[in-house]
């Protein structure tokens, strides 16, 4: 059998505390189901008696079916003025109903005596008492060594007897906090050695904050010298420079170090759950981010793509699925004739030397400011214009953007086009700007003969400066991104006319969904119906 660590998840309380994060207690929940749905066997819901969303969300909690975690209400020990049955932290704490609760304390002399300015002594019972009355109480009980590691490279056997302390009044773990974040993984890896030889047969967790980078591997680190519980945020969130990333602590143990936390199958469920957080916590993606984002299995090198063709264990650490994300081939200039084959469902067998006509044509059009890695559609409109297989849905004549002055959004839009012989002349007008005008008319023209025109949608319109030292003059490149309840795809533009990059992008989205539909032919009304379009 594996080796077994738990998985505790600390976002909603911890991770929210990062900057720009904000949970409702809806938000709150649904992460908290996602979690459960996952596998994560410890889901920490926040702070009773902090604040009053915290204290709804263990009052809502308790309501909730899970399916296998157990929800964590966290708090402090006892204060100095207080005995623990007097203590008003704790009774939030026992109030929140949970049946399992893990209190924080300070381990370093140097906080005991300059934040808490109270004796040595006085926090060692502090610590101690408060457990003891917790766990006659609360089922599991945890204790947080706030600051252990700076703690034990100052005064190690205070830190130490710290932890003593916890399991004297009976907690089921102690976890050590590298709460600053400053410290090293051969300094982590130590301390954590001395805790477990220390007291054989306790569980021994580790919480590590971000601040140097080192987090991951910090909390690797912990679980390599025998800690069996390990505390993090998913996707890093949380204060500061963040916590442990799950997201990347999850799969590390489970594809490297083959120790069993949330199961194979589980880890599956990773990425979407990933970008499920981001998308609650209304926070960008992050593409770069290992083993879930959306570059981490993306190829763009020619060599590397030729490789990854041949065998994918070349360039990639583990494979796309055992995450749940999935490869990408991307096509720049830095692309080889491998990117080409990999992306087109064009077969070049037929045409002899057409990907390196394919390859000029790329390199020159990204030097104008293109780029295709998340204008797939577009591409692939290019690859079908280069061997002569693109079949126009329609030819844009011609376009007129006209907008209303100071303290009036509304903008009107002309678009003139013809499928076959027939000239179609169409406007329309919309109150969320021109590029919404452009879509609307050019819509409304083509509905006539592909009726299937308004299943699409625009999903995201992405504006970026190409050459900004160009300043008002500056090129600018447009992505769109469409979707039709069959699939998503991207398309690009650029100008230095802002409106003409996005006219550019939205009618290659327009060409590409009659192409996805069987091309002009397949997809358009019979030709005869265009006799009897208005044309105006």
């Amino acid at each position: 059998m594996p080796r077994r660590v738990d998985i505790y998840d600390t976002t909603l309380r911890d991770g929210g505390q990062g900057e720009g994060v904000s949970f409702s207690l809806e938000d709150k929940l649904r992460v908290a189901r996602a979690f459960d749905r996952m596998g994560i066997p410890y889901i920490e819901g926040g702070w009773p008696g902090s604040n009053p969303k915290d204290e709804e969300f263990f009052a809502a909690a308790r309501k909730e079916k899970w399916r296998q975690a157990r929800i964590v209400a966290f708090g402090s020990t006892r204060h100095a003025k207080h005995t623990p049955a007097r203590d008003p932290n704790l009774a939030k704490l026992l109030g929140s109903g949970v049946s399992v609760a893990t209190i924080f304390g300070k381990s370093w002399d140097f906080h005991v005596t300059h934040a808490l300015r109270v004796s040595l002594e006085e926090n060692v019972d502090m610590v101690a008492s408060s457990v003891r009355y917790l766990k006659q109480r609360i089922e599991t009980v945890f204790f947080d060594a706030e600051h252990f590691f700076d703690g034990f490279a100052a005064n190690p056997e205070y830190a130490l007897s710290v932890l003593a302390a916890a399991f004297d009044g009976g907690a089921d773990a102690a976890i050590l906090c590298e709460t600053n974040g400053g410290r090293l993984p051969a300094e982590v890896a130590k301390g954590t050695g001395v805790v477990v030889e220390r007291f054989p047969g306790r569980v021994i967790g580790i919480h590590c904050h971000n601040d140097s980078g080192l987090a991951v591997a910090n909390s690797l680190e912990a679980v390599r010298m025998g800690a069996s519980q390990v505390q993090g945020c998913m996707n890093g969130f949380g204060e500061r420079s963040g916590n442990a990333d799950l997201s990347a602590v999850i799969p590390n143990l489970e594809l490297k170090m083959g120790v069993r936390t949330i199961g194979r199958e589980n880890l599956r469920k990773l990425t979407p759950t990933s970008r499920y957080v981001y998308q609650i916590a209304n926070l960008p993606l992050r593409d770069n981010q290992p083993f879930v984002g959306h570059s981490a299995f993306a190829h763009k090198g020619g060599v590397h793509v030729s490789a990854v063709a041949r065998n994918p264990k070349t360039y990639e650490h583990v494979t796309p699925d055992s995450v749940g994300n999935e490869r990408r081939i991307l096509v720049s200039e830095l692309s080889g004739r491998s990117n080409i084959l990999a992306c087109s469902p064009v077969d070049f067998s037929k045409y002899p030397g057409k990907e390196k006509e394919v390859l000029a044509k790329v390199a020159k059009l990204e030097n104008e400011g293109y780029a295709f890695e998340n204008a797939s559609a577009s591409f692939e409109l290019l690859l079908l214009k280069a061997v002569g297989e693109y079949r126009p849905a329609f030819e844009l004549l011609g376009w007129r953007v006209l907008s209303d002055g100071v303290g009036d959004r509304r903008s009107e839009a002309t678009v003139r086009i013809a499928i076959g012989d027939v000239t179609l002349h169409t406007a329309a007008d919309a109150e969320n700007g021109p590029v919404s005008a452009l879509d609307q008319a050019l819509r409304k023209a083509l509905i006539h003969v592909y009726p299937f025109v308004n299943d699409m949608r625009l999903a995201d319109y992405r504006v970026h400066i190409v050459d900004a030292q160009s300043a008002t003059a500056a090129r600018v490149r447009v992505v769109i991104e469409s979707r039709d309840g069959r699939g998503i795809w991207g398309t690009v533009g650029v100008s230095e006319n802002i409106l003409e990059a996005s006219m550019t992008a939205l009618a290659d989205s327009f060409h590409y969904l009659v192409h996805r539909r069987g091309g002009p032919e397949k997809a358009a009304r019979k030709r005869r119906m265009l006799h009897h379009i208005p044309k105006s």
